[in-house]
């Protein structure tokens, strides 16, 4: 996976591949899709979602530059496969997901396979983290029509965030957002497509 899938395809940073090498996939994933886990291609988790394919996963984690202090939110734990790969790149990561059933058995398996530096909170990601905050970087892995402003007042000066922005129906633009002077310095990166952000976000559609 980590040789034909994420290297080949440009992304060599070091420290990013061994955190992909050093979380095992397919135990994030229903048991009856785990021969399918190294492959580059998103599979279902239950409740209508699915863990993101693994390029996309390290292309998020690469863009949002995580270095060894950072402290890292992720809204969409889903199976915890995301935080799991942030915590091998530092030693702080939050993750809020809106979905008890998924926040629940996620901390769960993050705790039997020894990932102590992540904290999963069930709640409604639109609004962060905000006891926690400010924070380094923060990825969503869910699509949002708008960038939540609460999570771009939760980073920190200099800080990353890292979202799916487009129709939550059909396809986004992965984007980059840098918080420089206090304002959004916005980059574009590919298209793809994830599963939408629900809750608050619904009420705020524009």
């Amino acid at each position: 996976m980590v040789r034909y899938q994420i290297r080949a395809r440009g992304l060599k940073d070091e420290s990013l591949l061994q955190a992909l090498l050093a979380v095992p996939r397919h135990l994030f994933v229903p048991e009856a899709y785990r021969g399918e886990a190294y492959e580059d291609y998103p599979l279902p988790i239950g409740e209508g979602q699915t863990i993101s394919q693994p390029y996309i996963v390290a292309l998020m984690t690469a863009a949002a530059e995580i270095k060894p202090g950072d402290k890292v939110l992720e809204i969409g734990t889903g199976s915890g496969y995301q935080a799991a790969v942030l915590s091998r790149l530092t030693d702080q990561v939050f993750s809020v997901e809106i979905r008890e059933t998924l926040a629940t058995r996620a901390a769960r398996l993050l705790e039997s396979l020894d990932f102590k530096n992540i904290r999963v909170r069930w709640a409604d990601g639109y609004f962060g983290w905000p006891e926690e905050a400010p924070f380094d970087a923060i990825l969503v892995t869910c699509a949002a029509n708008h960038i939540p402003p609460p999570l771009f007042q939760q980073l920190r000066e200099g800080g990353r965030l890292v979202i799916p922005v487009g129709s939550t129906v059909f396809f986004q633009t992965l984007t980059l957002v840098r918080k420089t002077g206090g304002q959004p310095v916005i980059k574009q990166l590919l298209d793809v497509r994830f599963v939408p952000m629900v809750g608050e976000i619904e009420k705020n559609k524009r």
